[in-house]
């Protein structure tokens, strides 16, 4: 049977299960030694180390099954044995600070200036295109599985939501996460503009600014969604969704759910700053382009 070992004193053995972060969390222990190769698959690990990197419980592997990628491995010099402990920095108290200052800053202005020149004009369109609702508010499910009001400006019409199952069927398409149709019939005129060039994401600001949402991150799904979720893709709850991500400058609505997910775990696992940053600025592109947007 797989072994793990953790704790810095005293040691505790106890078999793999899946309860494994739980437990280490309410015995208080600091740091997790992976000692058994049994236990090395590639995306179980993945999936267990960020689960303990948001606990602040450190994951050593001994050299011989490490095997954690998208992670920095630093090698740490025992007396017994030398072992390598994995890191992700968007855990640590500094960063989480930077980003959300970062993400305050950005949706404050965001908000200051689209208010009067952007968003005015567009509810006054859609409001006198067909007299419906100007936002659109539906449930999605934020870090750590946490519900919250989720804002857009309408593109469709007023009973959308009750026609998607019906349409994937009749389109032939899985119903889904990355459920859309190029030439939807629900969207109504002012919608394909906006949805071309995502002005209907604007009201997400407001998200940032309550602390829902950041900039960037994962798209918020709905909580069907979340329910399918793999052990490596639910790891995405352990950050704040975003405006924007890696998904919206690699293809969109072109994309799968496959290529979609190994985006968001890979943005999980490799965040900085700087990359936000850097997306931010694709984004600005990619959005002028409308590309990958119906």
């Amino acid at each position: 049977m797989s072994k793990l070992i953790f704790s810095k004193f005293p040691v505790k053995i106890l078999p793999f299960s899946n309860s494994i972060a739980d437990d280490m969390q309410s015995m208080k222990s600091q740091i997790l030694l992976v000692t058994d190769a049994v236990s090395r698959d590639s995306e179980h690990m993945r999936a267990l180390s960020l689960l303990l990197e948001s606990r602040s419980i450190e994951l050593a592997f001994t050299v011989s099954v490490a095997d954690v990628g998208g992670h920095r491995l630093h090698l740490r010099d025992t007396m017994q044995q030398n072992v390598l402990t994995a890191s992700l920095p968007q855990y640590s108290f500094f960063a989480a600070m930077i980003k959300r200052t970062f993400d305050v800053m950005v949706s404050s202005f965001a908000l200051l200036v689209l208010c009067p020149f952007v968003m005015l004009p567009i509810a006054l369109m859609i409001k006198h295109e067909d007299k419906g609702p100007i936002f659109y508010c539906q449930e999605r499910i934020g870090k750590n599985g946490k519900p919250f009001k989720f804002y857009k400006f309408r593109s469709m019409q007023s009973n959308a939501d009750q026609l998607d199952k019906m349409l994937a069927e009749e389109y032939g398409q899985e119903y889904g996460a990355l459920f859309k149709l190029k030439d939807d019939p629900r969207v109504t005129a002012i919608g394909k503009v906006l949805r071309k060039y995502s002005l209907d994401e604007i009201p997400q600001f407001y998200n940032v600014l309550k602390g829902d949402m950041s900039i960037v991150g994962p798209r918020p799904q709905r909580q069907y969604e979340v329910d399918k979720y793999s052990k490596l893709y639910s790891t995405r709850l352990l950050v704040k969704p975003g405006i924007t991500g890696p998904w919206q400058i690699s293809g969109r609505s072109n994309l799968s759910q496959e290529q979609a997910e190994q985006l968001d775990v890979s943005y999980i696992e490799n965040w900085s700053i700087t990359s936000d940053v850097v997306i931010m600025l694709k984004t600005g592109v990619v959005m002028f382009r409308g590309v990958g947007a119906y």
